[in-house]
């Protein structure tokens, strides 16, 4: 407030009390309702989703409850401004942010529609191999394809198979490194694991120079990692509290079957890899029941998500991982996380992951978003046929590659701005206007601006026919209906000329509301004192 004269505070206090001043949720209820007095439920909650939002959002919870509650007085399943106020109040700010557009990926809903290409390109593909070594792999079906999605903020899109359980296997790796890091810290980790890529095998029983497994993305080296780990709520926390399971069939084959990988806790064992007092054959048993672990490509999205997020879960907001933690894991992921093909892959692709034998592929672009693919056939390194094209061509189709962004690179589409020659809507560039964290901004505000042409805002929405935001100006800001720019045009003019009839009808009903409220005064007087409202 300190940035305010007494004579401005006095001046904003009275425009507040008589009512000139909107909130922040009359603003979205302008935005939603278009014109009209009331929003059905379900064209609110269709707006939502268009923004990448979900209504089971943990952060949309109290807002979502109150809907319910609220639809159930009344008749119509509709929501008037005082009802819609009531519902979105107790999440206002997380929803006048994505109605402003405000989210990593502004334009969610194009953004999408590219990756519903990408996925269908990627499923056209054939070739590669069912993994078989342990029976429970073999049964899924060749023809499963899943991608699903979580930005950092909670922006969700999935395509294909996305709820069909799978385990995580390999995927797991960067996961327990993680919260191994997270627990004790770089250094100590470090003690037991080395940060270098083998160029081996990843089930091969070799160290490196110093005894000790190459990497934590490597059979020897998750082995060690799983030694270190303490609590696996972590798992749950990571996901959002969205679905994660156990498959003790696939436990139990992977146990049956796992004497490679007993070979090489019993190498671990004679070397002294483990820390003092480690029970090998437990930690055996812990780091198949880790592999066995279940997810979706739904929740491991938001498990992808909360590394692109520093460690934060985006759809809860709980900080999980250290900073630390998530940097060095995802660095790991870079150089060595998907096999013998990790090279290839940070060179073609240029972004941290992880892949599985399941057919999963975990992939990070910090600070944007998380990424599940998960298709079972694999190539002959281990990695997922179609998950494969899918990340290649999503970092030909976006500069999501780590040096996509040098000076005087190619131009790719970047899902993080508005794209090409499109205009930042004019409902969003209306709803800037509204600065959440001081009210005050929005006092000094004038809604009455005119560019180099002389046009208003009111200008530029009759043009553009963005009746709810005419309305808005009109109704909530009480502008002038009549301003004339550089050639004399009104609003008025300008809706006529584009054709925007239902503008057209919002300014006449307008104009006849104010000319019967101002009974004795000619049109002249009228417009001169709306001109001086605000």
């Amino acid at each position: 407030a300190g940035r305010f004269s007494a004579t401005e505070q006095h001046g904003s206090n009275v425009r507040r009390k008589a009512g000139i001043l909107p909130s922040l949720e009359d603003l979205l209820f302008y935005t939603i309702a278009e014109g009209q007095e009331k929003i059905p439920a379900h064209k609110f909650t269709t707006a939502l989703k268009a923004t990448g939002l979900r209504t089971g959002d943990p952060r949309l919870k109290e807002c979502m409850e109150m809907l319910k509650v609220t639809l159930k007085t009344t008749s119509d399943g509709a929501l008037d401004r005082h009802l819609f106020k009531k519902c979105v109040q107790s999440n206002i700010v997380l929803l006048t942010q994505a109605f402003r557009k405000k989210f990593v990926i502004p334009d969610f809903q194009s953004f999408s529609a590219h990756i519903d290409e990408l996925y269908e390109n990627a499923k056209n593909m054939s070739g590669g191999q069912v993994a078989d070594y342990i029976p429970q792999l073999a049964r899924f079906s060749p023809d499963l394809w899943a991608v699903a999605l979580c930005t950092v903020d909670g922006q969700r899109h999935t395509v294909g198979d996305t709820k069909v359980p799978f385990c995580l296997q390999s995927c797991v790796k960067p996961l327990k490194y993680a919260i191994a890091v997270h627990d004790h810290g770089t250094e100590y980790v470090h003690r037991f694991i080395g940060k270098e890529p083998s160029g081996l095998r990843f089930n091969k029983l070799f160290l490196n120079e110093e005894d000790k497994p190459h990497n934590p993305m490597v059979n020897a080296g998750a082995i060690v990692c799983t030694s270190l780990i303490k609590v696996m709520n972590f798992m749950n926390k990571l996901a959002g509290n969205e679905y994660v399971g156990f498959s003790n069939a696939t436990f139990q084959s992977e146990r049956e079957s796992g004497d490679r990988n007993f070979a090489i806790g019993y190498y671990l064992k004679e070397k002294k890899c483990f820390p003092e007092g480690t029970d090998m054959t437990s930690i055996l048993d812990f780091y198949f029941q880790l592999c066995s672990i279940e997810v979706t490509c739904e929740s491991a999205s938001v498990m992808a998500a909360t590394l692109a997020n520093g460690g934060f879960c985006p759809i809860t907001g709980e900080r999980v991982l250290s900073p630390e933690a998530v940097r060095d894991t995802l660095s790991l992921m870079h150089s060595c996380g998907m096999y013998d093909f990790s090279g290839q892959f940070a060179f073609h692709v240029g972004l941290p992951a992880k892949s599985g034998v399941a057919g999963g592929i975990l992939l990070v672009v910090p600070n944007v978003m998380g990424i599940m693919c998960w298709s079972p056939p694999l190539d002959k390194l281990g990695n997922s046929v179609r998950g494969i094209q899918f990340c290649t061509d999503l970092v030909s189709l976006c500069n999501f590659h780590n040096y996509d962004n040098l000076r005087h690179f190619a131009k790719k589409l970047d899902p993080r701005r508005e794209g090409g020659d499109q205009r930042e809507s004019f409902l969003s560039r209306c709803l800037t206007f509204v600065d959440y964290s001081s009210r005050f901004a929005l006092s000094s505000m004038d809604m009455e601006q005119r560019d180099y042409d002389s046009r208003t805002a009111l200008h530029v929405a009759a043009a553009e026919g963005h009746g709810e935001v005419v309305r808005f100006l009109l109704e909530a800001c009480k502008v002038n209906p009549v301003p004339k720019d550089r050639w004399g045009n009104t609003p008025m003019d300008e809706a006529v000329h584009f054709g925007h009839h239902d503008v057209v009808t919002i300014l006449r009903d307008h104009h006849t509301k104010y000319s019967h409220q101002d009974t004795g005064t000619d049109k002249q007087n009228a417009e001169k004192n709306l001109d001086g409202m605000l």
